[in-house]
């Protein structure tokens, strides 16, 4: 295969992660402009481009050095590894990306009183992650059956072609509508940058160096709110106490009130109603809490 010099990255052509995955990369800087047939974005400001594909051919195009990165749900990068022949290259995880949130179960019937894995022993159970479900089946030391069905999973049990179905869930809503009830999660999901064990070591590598500097960078930025409040001197200890996590908070001093503090605190995470009530509480006032739009340390 010719070498190339430009990274690629693989991400869903149209999907539920398709707009967010496309946000998180303009926010890493990078800008693209799209071929006509729509497969393709060109990367203009750095040498970074996109393909445009079915999120399940996605681990398979890394595996094979045709694209270098993939942006794809953990649960489709799970099934490839368990799944892709011993003759492709090994994939990992490189970074959680913190959108695209579901889960993979098991749902079983709304009558059926279900206790636990062995009552599925001998059932037949309807799924599109045949890998996934079989590693979950042998650590219970369960013997069902798997129907594969590459979709609507989900009315297997109507049909009578399955006993119950291991699919993924996001609200629960469609499960409900089959009357089915979630019984058993096999993975957390969520979209993640997948990429191969063997990483390029000419400029692509250095981009890619680049590019998981800058994801970082964002997703710290977006997990991220900067509180500012005003407490006094005898109150600060227990207020600071009860900040959310983050880097010690800055302090200055309040203009012709030498017992009052400004502070500032930059922290991980969303900052809660109830958070902001028990900081009041303790002595704190005219709190606000900020969005962080970039941060450099």
């Amino acid at each position: 295969m010719k070498t190339r010099d430009r990274l690629r990255i693989a991400m869903q052509k149209s999907g539920r992660l398709t707009e967010p995955a496309l946000e998180l990369l303009t926010r890493c800087g990078l800008t693209f402009r799209q071929s006509r047939d729509k497969l393709f974005c060109f990367g203009e400001g750095e040498p970074v481009d996109l393909l445009l594909v079915r999120d399940d051919d996605i681990p398979g195009l890394i595996a094979q050095g045709v694209c270098d990165l993939g942006i794809v749900g953990r649960n489709v990068l799970s099934e490839f590894q368990l799944t892709a022949g011993c003759e492709l290259a090994p994939l990992s995880e490189l970074r959680p990306l913190g959108f695209g949130r579901c889960r993979l179960s098991i749902a079983v019937p709304q009558e059926l009183d279900y206790h636990g894995p062995q009552q599925l022993e001998g059932r037949r159970i309807a799924t599109s992650y045949p890998g996934l479900l079989g590693e979950w089946l042998r650590t219970h030391a369960v013997d069902a059956g798997v129907v594969m069905l590459a979709g609507s999973v989900e009315i297997a049990p109507k049909l009578g072609t399955a006993d119950a179905i291991c699919d993924l869930v996001q609200s629960g809503g469609t499960l409900v509508a089959n009357q089915l009830r979630e019984a058993e999660v096999l993975l957390e999901s969520e979209a993640v940058l997948a990429g191969s064990l063997t990483l390029p070591v000419d400029e692509r590598g250095d981009m890619l160096e680049l590019l998981l500097k800058r994801l970082d960078g964002v997703i710290q930025v977006r997990e991220s709110r900067l509180l500012l409040l005003q407490t006094s001197r005898h109150t600060l200890e227990a207020v600071t106490r009860l900040l959310p996590g983050g880097p010690q908070p800055t302090l200055l001093s309040v203009a012709g009130q030498p017992d009052q503090l400004m502070l500032q605190a930059l922290c991980a995470g969303e900052v809660s109603w109830r958070q902001l009530e028990e900081i009041k509480k303790a002595g704190a006032r005219e709190m606000y809490v900020l969005p962080v739009e970039k941060m450099l340390v």
